[in-house]
């Protein structure tokens, strides 16, 4: 076990993939010779050389188009988004071209393209750079989402995320680079379509995935304190749902409680509420409570994008009232 921090986990993994396999590229701005804005490919251009770290042009549309062509020819492409809110620049070739040809072609192109970047409100980065796409995304028919919370689970969700043959956008947020773990020396993967539980618990069932999981697991320390005995699960795959793991929590706690950073709106909370309603509503004992952030442009003041974003006190007071 060697303990390294999250971006650490994700070039370790990139790493191992792409000396497994020799189709596996990366491209995005300043991947290379920079080594990412993030320092997730760093020392990568060196390695691979410069076919299979591709430093782009400030222009997401083309390079992220030119990705999908090379997984269509059977390239294995990563994309890297120097901040996830600049691929709404992408957002036509993503949804019209990698979710939607393999069944267009009548199933004759696969696109096993990754596309991969820092995302979430961060620490005063303005509106335009604190973007939660995955409320944009998720009704794109044929892409899967990934949403990474730790060093372990980044390192093995990536490596899971190349191999695949789906287009994949995964999530990873720009506040969690520094947290830190301990991760196997051996090599692992893990299933992209399955929810995590991270704390069993008996009183509430709670759902929350990325940074929140960190705001969830320091509110339940006062919760647990208070007597209260919640599970935690981090859903990890935003889409497909892993519907199976959340219903065995709520079948067994009967109360629901959603934590997510993305807005209000149309967001996953809204999505797995309803996903929730319409097959497990004979097990609910009270009615979904649904902590999401504010319907409004994340604002560059420090104190006020923090009233847009749940925090650990708003969990606790939640869980109370429910319980």
């Amino acid at each position: 076990m060697a303990e390294i921090l999250l971006f650490e986990a994700l070039r370790e993994g990139l790493d191992e993939e792409m000396a497994r396999d020799p189709r596996v590229l990366v491209m995005g701005e300043d991947v290379g010779h920079y080594g990412g804005s993030y320092k997730v490919t760093k020392g990568f251009a060196e390695k691979y050389g410069d076919l299979r770290l591709l430093d782009t042009p400030i222009a997401e549309n083309s390079f992220t188009g030119m990705a999908i062509g090379a997984a269509m020819t059977g390239l294995r492409p990563v994309v890297e988004g120097m901040n996830m809110g600049f691929l709404l620049l992408a957002f036509n070739q993503i949804a019209n071209n990698a979710g939607m040809l393999h069944y267009t072609s009548g199933g004759n192109f696969t696109i096993p393209i990754v596309i991969r970047g820092p995302g979430g409100v961060g620490r005063q980065l303005g509106a335009e750079h604190s973007q939660r796409l995955e409320s944009y995304f998720q009704s794109v028919p044929g892409l899967q989402m990934v949403a990474c919370s730790t060093p372990y689970n980044a390192k093995g969700l990536l490596k899971s995320a190349i191999r695949s043959e789906n287009p994949i956008i995964f999530f990873e947020h720009v506040l969690l680079y520094n947290l830190n773990q301990k991760i196997p020396d051996q090599e692992y993967t893990l299933c992209l379509e399955k929810a995590e539980l991270v704390r069993p618990g008996k009183d509430i069932t709670i759902l929350t995935y990325s940074r929140m999981r960190h705001h969830v697991l320091q509110a339940v320390k006062t919760l647990v304190d208070k007597g209260y005995d919640p599970e935690v699960i981090d859903i990890v795959s935003l889409k497909p749902l892993d519907m199976g793991t959340i219903a065995m929590s709520i079948c067994k706690t009967h109360k629901v409680l959603i934590v997510e950073e993305c807005m209000r709106t149309g967001g996953i909370g809204a999505s797995l509420r309803a996903a929730i309603l319409e097959n497990l509503f004979d097990y609910l004992d009270a009615p979904i409570t649904c902590l999401s952030s504010q319907d409004v442009p994340t604002p560059y003041s420090g104190p006020l994008e923090e009233l847009t974003v749940i925090q650990p006190n708003q969990i606790i007071s939640a869980v109370e009232q429910m319980c």
